[in-house]
């Protein structure tokens, strides 16, 4: 076994302000992908999305955040949310979907799209391609908060979590950090010029990269899921699956048919 360090989740605090290492993850994920995503519009030349960047990322926060937090709030807690519906937009208090937010994301950037005129299978070939940067970060501040933690293990390496009661447990967002992060972004960014590729041979049509992140994400974590302590409120469906499984097979399987509809449509 080993000791869970005990980090302060509290950076600093200045009166009643706080800063805190889980916002400042968010703060580098969001960054990162920015200066990503403006490395490869500028690599390929798309001048009208680089023109646009700024409003484009401001739209996808606030996408991410409203549909994280909704998404929370419908999959995971919504007979509580129903008793106290001021408490639905109390973000602060923590609960959030990652597949939530990542519906927010992508309906956020659709309506973006759209108004602006801009082509979305490509922008979201882009953007794809440097969420696991933002997924590494955050669940490194997920196991700083000592939160999302996993089932109880007897390996080597389980950890006594200061809210998972005295046995040792799976230290599930390392595992989720080092396959929806570190893996998922070598595979992801390794695969980015496909779609503008044109010779000596086509590319994959534009929107794959999308597809790609979707069936892979949602293939890792529903793994991940079984070793990672489920939601109290919710326990296992049919005894068996998590919610964040059945959410996560269901991108795996939307993954799947975007990848089919965009090689027939020719991107």
């Amino acid at each position: 076994m080993i000791s869970y360090p005990q980090i302060d989740p509290i950076i600093v605090s200045l009166g009643p302000l706080a800063i805190r290492w889980y916002g400042l993850m968010y703060v580098i994920g969001f960054s990162a992908a920015y200066l990503l995503v403006a490395y490869q519009a500028g690599r390929f030349q798309w001048q009208q999305l680089r023109n646009q960047l700024d409003n484009l990322n401001l739209t996808l926060i606030v996408g991410v955040i409203l549909g994280g937090r909704l998404g929370y709030v419908l999959f995971y807690n919504l007979d509580y949310y129903l008793a106290h519906p001021a408490e639905i937009m109390a973000v602060w208090e923590g609960g959030m979907s990652f597949h939530g937010g990542c519906l927010g994301a992508l309906g956020a950037g659709v309506l973006f799209c759209s108004l602006q005129r801009l082509d979305f299978w490509k922008g979201a070939d882009l953007y794809v391609a440097t969420v696991p940067v933002g997924l590494f970060f955050g669940r490194l501040g997920n196991f700083i908060n000592g939160e999302l933690f996993g089932r109880p293990s007897d390996l080597p390496w389980a950890m006594v979590f200061p809210g998972g009661g005295p046995l040792p447990r799976h230290p599930s967002q390392l595992y989720e950090a080092l396959l929806e992060g570190v893996v998922l972004f070598v595979i992801l960014w390794s695969c980015k010029d496909k779609p503008w590729k044109t010779r000596p041979a086509p590319g994959w049509p534009h929107g794959s990269i999308l597809a790609l992140f979707l069936i892979l994400y949602g293939g890792f974590r529903f793994l991940v899921e079984y070793l990672r302590e489920p939601d109290p409120q919710l326990g296992l469906m049919l005894n068996s699956f998590s919610m964040g499984q059945v959410l996560s097979g269901a991108m795996f399987g939307l993954g799947g048919i975007l990848w089919l509809w965009r090689a027939r449509s020719g991107g």
